[in-house]
């Protein structure tokens, strides 16, 4: 449940979410491997689809291709749609400082995508753009039972994106 802006001033970060989709209709996760701040992972709720920061002056067209190929290496994809904006907040975070800690959650906007390339050349281990790795693993798996992997506090904005690419299984 989201704190009433007039009670919460932070601003949510924008952000771009991935599906990127087999020729199965499966769809691309990764798992986390360690906390990045008060995007925390819980055990057990380790996967999550790719998604990541929109940079200053950024589309978020392009920041879904730059996302894509950083956390997983993936070059090869067609858009098939996209969601309107939706947010989520971050659980209660009193950690160290940290470059999340001044937003209050994400506003994400949703790109379905349909996987053109070679599965060798998807590795999420490797650095691109000085971006260390999030993902310690990765597999295809069906974009109804995402939601049911991901931290709680992202699972309604996960539900939301497989009724909207549900056309693209």
């Amino acid at each position: 449940m989201s704190t009433s802006p007039l009670l919460d001033p932070l601003p949510y970060r924008r952000n771009v979410g991935i599906a990127l989709f087999n020729a199965e209709g499966r769809v691309l996760i990764g798992r986390r491997f360690r906390d990045d701040g008060p995007e925390i992972i819980l055990p057990g709720l380790e996967w999550q689809m790719p998604q990541g920061g929109i940079d200053e002056g950024e589309e978020p067209q392009a920041a879904v291709m730059r996302e894509l190929w950083e956390e997983t290496g993936v070059r090869h994809a067609e858009m098939l749609g996209a969601t309107d904006w939706m947010t989520y907040d971050f659980p209660p975070y009193d950690g160290p400082p940290h470059r999340l800690g001044h937003f209050r959650g994400q506003r994400q906007k949703w790109f379905a995508l349909r996987f053109t390339g070679d599965e060798r050349d998807i590795d999420p281990l490797a650095v691109r753009n000085d971006m260390p790795p999030e993902f310690d693993a990765w597999r295809w798996e069906r974009l109804d039972r995402v939601a049911d992997l991901v931290v709680p506090f992202r699972r309604e904005v996960y539900r939301e994106v497989a009724n909207s690419f549900a056309q693209f299984v």
